[in-house]
C-alpha cells in the first residue's frame, strides 16, 4: 500500500510521479528484456545493446545498472531462480504435511515458478553454453544447483527422520533422481517437442505426477506410503 505522502505526490504532480515510477521500474524492465533475449538467442549471441533497445532505454542506462553482460546475466538468474530459495526454505520450515506430500509440492512449485516460465530457458542455456563460459557455469552451480540440492537434501532427511523414507537410501543420488525428470521437462519445453514421440503429447502436470509416484514408490516406507496424500493440487 503506498504511503500517504506518495499518494498525495501522485495527485499533485502526476507527470513527476510517472517519471519516478519509470526510473524505479527500469532495472526490472531490463532484466525482463535480457531474459527474453538470452532464452531466444543464447548468451554468446545476445548483445547488451539489444537488451537496451528491447527495454526501450539507452545503452548508457543499461550500463548504469549492469556494467557488463555477465553481470546482467547473473542478475537475471538471481531474479528468476536463485532469489526464490529463501522463500522456499521458509516454506520448508513451515510445511505441516507429510514428507511425501512435501516432495510432490516441491516438484509442482518448481514447475509453476520456473519450469513453466521463460526462466526455464536459463537452464537449457547453461547446459548448452556453460562449457564456453566457465565463470557463469560456476556461478549457476553456486547460486542455483547448490541451494537446490541443499533443499532437496533437507526434504529427504526430513522423510528419513520421520520414518517416511527408507533410511538406507543414497541421499545424494536420490537428489539427482529427483532433479533429472525436471531437467527433461525444461529441455522439452525449449526443444520444439523433439524429446517426445510424435503424436504422443506430453502433459506437464501428469508427467510430474507420474514422476512423483515413481520416486515415492522407491523412497517411501510403509508409513510414508500411508502418509502420502496423493498428487499436489
Amino acid at each position: 500500500m503506498p504511503s500517504s505522502s506518495g499518494f498525495f505526490s501522485d495527485k499533485r504532480c502526476p507527470i513527476r510521479a510517472k517519471r519516478e515510477r519509470r526510473k524505479e521500474a527500469r532495472p526490472g524492465e531490463l532484466l525482463e528484456a535480457a531474459l527474453e533475449l538470452f532464452v531466444e538467442k543464447g548468451y554468446a549471441a545476445t548483445r547488451s545493446e539489444e537488451v537496451a533497445v528491447r527495454a526501450g532505454v539507452s545503452k548508457g542506462t543499461l550500463f548504469l545498472y549492469f556494467p557488463s553482460k555477465e553481470e546482467l546475466f547473473k542478475a537475471v538468474v538471481m531474479e528468476n531462480i536463485a532469489g526464490r530459495f529463501g522463500g522456499w526454505n521458509t516454506e520448508f520450515e513451515q510445511f505441516e504435511g507429510s514428507t511425501p506430500e512435501m516432495l510432490r509440492y516441491c516438484l509442482a512449485t518448481w514447475w509453476e515458478h520456473v519450469g513453466a516460465t521463460r526462466a526455464s530457458g536459463i537452464t537449457k542455456l547453461i547446459l548448452s553454453e556453460g562449457g564456453n563460459f566457465p565463470e557463469l557455469a560456476a556461478f549457476y552451480r553456486r547460486e542455483v544447483v547448490a541451494p537446490g540440492h541443499a533443499l532437496l537434501r533437507r526434504i529427504l532427511q526430513r522423510g528419513i527422520e520421520r520414518g517416511e523414507f527408507d533410511p538406507g537410501i543414497d541421499v545424494q543420488h536420490a537428489i539427482y533422481a529427483i532433479v533429472s525428470p525436471m531437467l527433461f521437462l525444461m529441455l522439452w519445453k525449449h526443444s520444439a517437442n523433439v524429446c517426445v514421440e510424435e503424436g504422443v503429447p506430453l502433459d506437464p502436470p501428469r508427467y510430474i505426477q507420474a514422476q512423483a509416484d515413481t520416486l515415492l514408490r522407491g523412497l517411501c516406507t510403509p508409513a510414508g506410503r500411508a502418509s502420502d496424500g496423493g498428487p499436489a493440487s
